[in-house]
């Protein structure tokens, strides 16, 4: 117990607290005892060689594995009092990089602007000059039918052209890159690295279009949000006065968890209507309210096919350290 407390835990407090004003004044004691001690040191080292040789281990090979996920998430977690916590919030999300699918960082159909170029020139351009995203999905009258993808500022560059038509965009299109749900995000991030590929289509076994995934929503994992928003996008509003938050039923649960500071379970359904539907068995005929992960979700709006909105109420002290312990 001593030995414990005097020579091992008490030394390491006290030197994390001091680390620089102890190492400058002990440095130069240091360094002549390293200089004394390399004899001792190459002859315990070489004990320790032979010792292992003789148990058939390689000292080598025992020195270069690495730790695991797991290990390295205790070890930032641990270092709560030496790390920011925007940079361990950071380390955190990449470790979850490893556990996580395109089809939880992606936008979803329902919430994807195709351009239709099948429509009136009219109609085009006007969705183009009011549009909120530097690349379109464009189709031409069906929406699982992406014929490519179109740079919006080059094709808002030919709008001074008098004889515009649907031909000037399609000589703009690129060819759309399509990948299978469930795909790695870790191993999507690599792709878009090694073939300066910015955006993505996610289709399902049956090639039908599931959601769109850029790089940039990679990035937001990691480092949250961007500043720049668009109508219908979460915001940084985050808990009214008195303590709840109206939020869309087809919020993405991850995005909830990082705005609101929740721990929503998220390996499960994505959203927060498929979050309430799961707990409740059943699509809600009235008004109610059910309690998920320490938080009271009020449900205000729905219909036949889901629940549209949803009033969040902060979980209190206690519901958080119940969810902590």
């Amino acid at each position: 117990f001593l030995i414990i407390i005097f020579s091992e835990i008490t030394p390491k407090v006290i030197g994390a607290a001091f680390a620089e004003k102890i190492s400058a004044n002990i440095g130069w004691v240091i360094y002549p005892l390293t200089i004394l001690l390399k004899p001792l040191l190459w002859l315990v080292n070489s004990f320790v060689s032979g010792l292992m040789g003789l148990m058939g281990l390689n000292r080598k090979e025992t020195a270069l594995q690495t730790m695991s996920t797991e290990e390295l998430r205790s070890l930032v977690l641990e270092s709560s009092h030496f790390i920011s916590n925007q940079h361990r919030s950071i380390l955190l999300n990449l470790f979850n990089l490893e556990n996580i699918s395109v089809d939880d960082v992606m936008t979803p159909r329902a919430k994807m602007e195709i351009l239709d170029l099948s429509r009136p020139i009219d109609e085009v351009i006007g969705q183009l000059e009011t549009c909120y995203h530097n690349k379109l999905p464009v189709c031409e009258g069906d929406p699982e039918r992406i014929i490519g993808i179109l740079s919006v500022k080059k094709a808002l560059s030919l709008l001074g052209n008098e004889e515009l038509s649907h031909s000037d965009f399609r000589e703009l299109l690129n060819e759309p890159y399509f990948i299978p749900e469930g795909t790695p995000v870790m191993q999507q991030m690599q792709f878009f690295q090694e073939n300066r590929q910015r955006l993505s289509l996610v289709v399902d076994e049956y090639g039908s279009v599931q959601g769109l995934l850029t790089f940039e929503d990679i990035v937001e994992e990691l480092i949250g949000e961007f500043t720049t928003s668009f109508p219908g996008m979460l915001t940084h509003d985050q808990w009214s006065s008195d303590g709840s938050y109206l939020a869309n039923g087809s919020a993405n649960l991850r995005d909830l968890n990082r705005l609101l500071g929740l721990q929503l379970p998220v390996d499960g359904p994505r959203t927060l209507n498929g979050l309430i539907l799961e707990e409740l068995e059943e699509i809600p005929d009235h008004d109610l309210s059910v309690k998920v992960a320490g938080v009271v979700m009020e449900i205000i709006q729905f219909d036949d096919q889901g629940i549209k909105t949803v009033r969040l109420h902060k979980p209190g002290p206690e519901d958080r350290s119940r969810l902590d312990s």
